[in-house]
């Protein structure tokens, strides 16, 4: 959800099918209030692995791979079930969680350190794995505008970071993304 919202927002085109994924690729463009001599925007790589959830290391490995991107400029845009539903957190490395989609990215990427766009899903009322499974790959319950809102926000925090104008906790940022909870 996130990824299609930026992809349409910077004008990236249609998606290719690379990297055990669907990738679009282009320019961010920059505000309009830089005026006609505004500055080209950075390149960006959108990719929406199509993998297992559990398996997205092997379609964000090798996309960081060919792009020769260093670890600090990846970024991962992921459903994060220990926020509340509407929270949006950034962050550079730091632990799991117990993310099995984001353990696969590590092992791929040879690290944690990259940027973690963290959308918060909520918790279900049970710590039962099946439950907690089905919870994350299941519909929303909430709202279809507060979604709506929530992907926005997503969306936003992503796009500041890509542009420079904010960095996470513990470093600074770039491109690719990852999507959970029906691609939010």
């Amino acid at each position: 959800m996130v990824a299609e919202l930026l992809v349409e927002r910077w004008g990236l085109g249609r998606a290719k099918e690379r990297f055990r994924g669907r990738i679009a690729e282009g320019r961010v463009p920059v505000p309009v209030d830089h005026g006609p001599d505004r500055p080209r925007g950075p390149r960006v790589a959108v990719l929406c692995p199509q993998t297992y959830m559990n398996d997205a290391g092997r379609s964000v490995g090798p996309a960081r791979g060919t792009f020769r991107l260093a670890l600090e400029r990846v970024v991962v845009v992921h459903d994060e079930i220990d926020l509340p539903f509407g929270e949006v957190r950034t962050r550079t490395g730091g632990g799991l969680a117990g993310h099995n989609g984001l353990k696969s990215i590590k092992r791929e990427l040879g690290g944690a350190d990259f940027v973690r766009v963290r959308v918060g899903v909520g918790r279900p009322g049970s710590t039962d794995p099946e439950v907690v499974s089905a919870y994350v790959l299941g519909r929303f319950r909430e709202d279809q505008a507060e979604v709506s809102e929530l992907v926005e926000r997503a969306g936003e925090q992503v796009e500041r970071l890509v542009l420079g104008q904010d960095s996470p906790p513990g470093g600074p940022v770039a491109t690719g993304e990852k999507a959970g909870r029906d691609d939010a």
